[in-house]
């Protein structure tokens, strides 16, 4: 394994012993539900909207040690972002998961968020990977419940 790998490695089993944003909202502003019928991940993301800001984000739920880091990584890379930036996050990680070179994003400028890379090599564990993401989507959509199975 490399140094890269270990690095990255490392960064997803913190995030899954001390998950960062992890906790209901009770003034959730937005909220979603996202379910991997497939491996039985389920996560409820919460955000606090004022205007176009993202001024606070947790989770909850249980699942993976890759569904907890994605989720847990997702909240540091959106608080006080605008819902653009969240957008725009949501497709960059899109292209990390599933995505080939041509289309992946720069992994530097992706921050902690790039330790998800090593997920593509595992395909039955890229939808663990999207279901925060997919469940903010969701979220800022106004939708209540989704599927990794919808995607």
């Amino acid at each position: 394994m490399s140094d890269l790998d270990d690095l990255y490695q490392n960064i997803i089993l913190d995030h899954n012993r001390r998950p960062r944003n992890y906790g209901p909202m009770p003034d959730a502003t937005h909220k979603a539900d996202g379910h991997n019928p497939l491996c039985g991940d389920e996560v409820t993301v919460f955000l606090h909207i004022e205007g176009d800001t993202i001024e606070k984000v947790s989770f909850d739920g249980q699942g993976c040690a890759i569904s907890k880091a994605s989720a847990s990584l997702m909240t540091l890379r959106l608080k006080g972002r605008s819902i653009e930036d969240a957008k725009r996050a949501i497709s960059e990680v899109r292209a990390l998961l599933s995505g080939t070179e041509q289309t992946a994003p720069d992994l530097e400028s992706m921050g902690d968020l790039a330790a998800l890379a090593g997920v593509r090599k595992f395909a039955v564990r890229v939808k663990c990977a999207t279901l925060a993401w997919h469940t903010l989507e969701a979220a800022l959509a106004g939708r209540r419940l989704v599927s990794t199975e919808e995607n």
